[in-house]
């Protein structure tokens, strides 16, 4: 198997796992910052013993040795893991997981300012797409049930944060962050606990918890994993599923309707970041 094949199905697998996290959240009966520090503490806990038992504590000082650029990531990544829950919790699955597809855009933008890297007429095409995307996405908020303008605003948050953090990575130079991420989560785990009940959970709600944070875990790890083996394209092709699969699977299992302006403008973003990536893969390939 070649390292493009390995690094496409470990990606693909890796965005499967992530689908339903969103589903999760609807279903497990508990206070969403419950929820969130559940799903923060396993899932980081989980890759951080992970790391300890392949590499010691060398990752951790890698990460650390980075200065302000792995904090940022820590930072980024913890709070991100949080806001995702609230952000479900107060608007639809839809609007978050739209909101959320445009993570590249506020990369561009962050990459422009701190990086001093140009934008290419590719990417201005892009955000001028994506921002009406978003207004409808935020204009149907009103008129849509399950969904709020507080909870689009969170995800938007969410996207910029995260968007953040992968700025820099980049800026660490191939420094490996996946020990940033099991940091990040268990710190926000301790930051958000004295406003969690942890153990008012019904006891029949362990099962998803569980599950829940499996699914971040592995998806966690696959997805460190396999965008070192192929373009930044086809990782950002890949990741679009999520976008699509999720509202889906909302929609099927919870029948949670999008609305027609999450629709409309959910299509508008994940269109013109597909043709977006699309046209970079096509010219590396060309």
């Amino acid at each position: 198997m070649s390292d493009q094949t390995k690094g496409l199905l470990i990606t693909f697998f890796g965005v499967l796992f992530v689908v339903p996290d969103s589903l999760f959240v609807r279903l497990i009966p508990a206070d969403p910052l419950t929820i969130a520090f559940w799903r923060v503490l396993l899932a980081g806990g989980g890759t951080g013993v992970w790391l300890l038992l392949r590499g010691g504590t060398a990752p951790f000082r890698a990460v650390l040795a980075t200065g302000i650029y792995g904090w940022i990531y820590i930072v980024g990544v913890g709070a991100s893991g949080v806001l995702f829950v609230i952000a479900v919790s107060l608007t639809s699955v839809a609007n978050v997981v739209f909101i959320i597809a445009s993570l590249p855009v506020f990369a561009a933008v962050f990459s422009r300012v701190f990086l001093s890297e140009p934008f290419s007429q590719r990417t201005l095409l892009t955000i001028a797409a994506v921002v009406p995307g978003l207004a409808v996405i935020a204009y149907g908020s009103g008129e849509t049930e399950n969904a709020h303008i507080a909870g689009d605003l969170l995800a938007l948050c969410l996207s910029a944060l995260f968007a953040a953090a992968l700025t820099a990575a980049r800026a660490a130079k191939g420094t490996s962050m996946v020990a940033a991420v099991a940091m990040g989560y268990v710190m926000a785990a301790l930051l958000i606990l004295p406003w969690a009940a942890p153990f008012d959970m019904p006891s029949g709600a362990w099962p998803l918890v569980l599950a829940h944070a499996g699914v971040i875990l592995i998806s966690s790890v696959l997805l460190a994993i396999g965008p070192r083996y192929i373009t930044s394209a086809e990782v950002g092709l890949l990741v679009l599923l999520e976008s699509v699969l999720a509202p889906l699977l909302a929609w099927g299992v919870i029948r949670e309707y999008p609305g027609p302006y999450a629709l409309i403008g959910g299509a508008i973003v994940i269109g013109a970041l597909f043709l977006s990536n699309l046209a970079v893969l096509l010219r590396h390939r060309g």
